[in-house]
């Protein structure tokens, strides 16, 4: 959950800026600033409401130091340096599996083109909303499973790392919209991810859904924080049912958990 707040204090000479957030690898950062001002992220410009709201992410192996710039229109400017801290990831090794399994067969390699593209295209939507304003809470209840950044190294090849957080739960589990946001893709079928849902919400932040039994929102729909959205599965390639949370800034993969309370204790 956010658990840091960081003020910089401007001078009458300077921009004003304060951010909310984890200063980490994985983290989303909230920022606010005076409105009319403009902000960058290493030189990357960054969007800022008429009120002054942006968004910043770091990835999973986002560097130490980061720049920020804010600008008045009047060419007064501050930048700082934002340490990043690392973070330490588990490493799983599973040896003795079909190669199928690790390797997907040639026959299905353009589906899975063609799924990369559909998700990109979804998440590359980049919204003046700020329905990421209100906060974050849990999708879905029930056991963490999962956990962003981990990574599996099969047959000695290392996988990609777990860019989410897995919430296990039977099949049929209700999942509800973390925030409020826009549906950009909805997809009963794709080959790893399987039932597949997106949750833009504005400022290029967005939830990913992955392994859905049902999806119950249609893209192109508004949903409000708390609405059902679909419900927990094991479709796709996956090893049992959960939900797999995974949220995106611009091009940083994030880590959910960082923006939400603990998990309550199971009955």
């Amino acid at each position: 959950m956010i658990g840091l707040l960081l003020l910089v204090i401007a001078t009458a000479s300077e921009p004003s800026i304060s951010l909310q957030g984890d200063l980490v690898q994985g983290a989303v950062v909230f920022g606010r600033t005076d409105p009319g001002n403009s902000v960058q992220l290493d030189s990357q410009d960054v969007r800022v409401s008429p009120e002054g709201l942006f968004v910043l992410g770091f990835d999973r192996d986002a560097s130490a130091g980061a720049r920020l710039t804010v600008a008045r229109t009047d060419g007064t400017s501050l930048s700082r340096e934002l340490s990043i801290a690392p973070r330490d990831y588990a490493i799983e090794r599973v040896d003795g599996l079909p190669p199928a399994q690790v390797t997907p067969p040639p026959e299905v390699l353009a589906r899975i083109r063609d799924d990369s593209r559909q998700v990109r295209e979804a998440r590359a939507r980049d919204d003046a909303r700020t329905d990421f304003a209100g906060g974050f809470h849990w999708p879905a209840m029930g056991r963490i499973s999962g956990v962003y950044g981990s990574q599996r190294i099969l047959n000695g090849q290392p996988r990609r790392p777990h860019y989410g957080v897995d919430v296990a739960g039977p099949v049929g589990t209700p999942v509800y919209a973390p925030a409020p946001g826009l549906i950009t893709l909805a997809h009963d079928d794709m080959y790893y991810s399987g039932g597949t849902l997106i949750i833009d919400h504005g400022h290029h932040l967005s939830s990913t859904f992955l392994h859905l039994s049902e999806i119950l929102v249609a893209a192109g729909q508004r949903v409000e924080q708390g609405e059902l959205v679909g419900r927990i599965g094991a479709t796709g390639r996956a090893t049992g049912p959960h939900l797999d949370w995974r949220m995106n800034w611009k091009k940083a993969r994030v880590d959910p958990e960082l923006l939400v309370e603990p998990m309550p204790a199971s009955p």
